[in-house]
């Protein structure tokens, strides 16, 4: 039985998708691949995998609501998107949706690569069930990724749970390059695009606070960077 990492690569372009599968085997993953999203979507939903490489333009099913039907049936299985169209819109979306990163085509092979290790290794993560409490109106379970907020239970993916961790464990500020490092696992973060850090706390503002607008909890320090207010 292997016990190497499964990666699935949803990707329609059959260079890309070899190119993928290739990269993927030598640095000691288990591939498996569909071209189509109907297809894509359905061996998704069949298992778990370390990792879920999905991209948005896809014959039958757009990379778009096959993320949303795994997030919908899974709120741990990792997903990183892979885009064609750099835009703000696109980047939103994904995210939204339940992405946990993307990358924009074309990509360098290296931080690819470095992306779908850090998420797996975060994905790994293993205990017992902690509570981590946020106030006394937000409290989350951070194996089960679920809590109550306000009276509502509410679901959360594993990243928006290590950030929330990672920033009650400091008294300062938390820049985005921190986040990246310490979160997101990336050694190097220079000329990196860091609209996924500022995307997924906006994301965790909607869950915790009452007003994510004007937020109470998650408050940005300008030029300092995050800080959760836990008092």
């Amino acid at each position: 039985m292997s016990t190497k990492p499964k990666l699935l690569i949803v990707e329609d372009e059959p260079s890309i998708l070899r190119g993928l599968t290739d990269l993927f085997v030598y640095h000691g993953y288990e591939v498996e691949s569909e071209s189509d999203g109907k297809l894509g979507l359905s061996r998704a939903l069949e298992r778990s995998y370390a990792c879920v490489l999905l991209d948005v333009m896809l014959p039958s099913v757009n990379g778009f609501d096959i993320c949303n039907e795994i997030r919908n049936h899974s709120s741990t299985q990792p997903i990183i998107m892979l885009t064609a169209k750099n835009t703000e819109a696109d980047i939103i979306n994904g995210l939204t949706l339940g992405a946990d990163d993307y990358v924009a085509k074309p990509f360098s092979t290296s931080e690819l690569v470095l992306r779908v290790n850090a998420l797996v290794r975060r994905s790994g993560w293993t205990g017992i069930d902690n509570k981590l409490v946020i106030s006394n109106d937000v409290v989350i379970f951070t194996k089960s990724l679920s809590g109550s907020s306000y009276q509502k239970e509410t679901k959360y993916t594993r990243l928006e749970v290590d950030v929330l961790n990672y920033l009650k464990q400091q008294r300062e500020p938390v820049t985005r390059d921190e986040l990246l490092k310490q979160v997101w696992g990336y050694k190097v973060t220079t000329d990196m695009d860091t609209r996924t850090v500022d995307i997924h706390i906006a994301k965790i503002r909607k869950k915790i606070e009452v007003d994510p607008k004007s937020p109470k909890l998650l408050i940005t320090h300008r030029g300092k960077g995050y800080q959760l207010n836990t008092d």
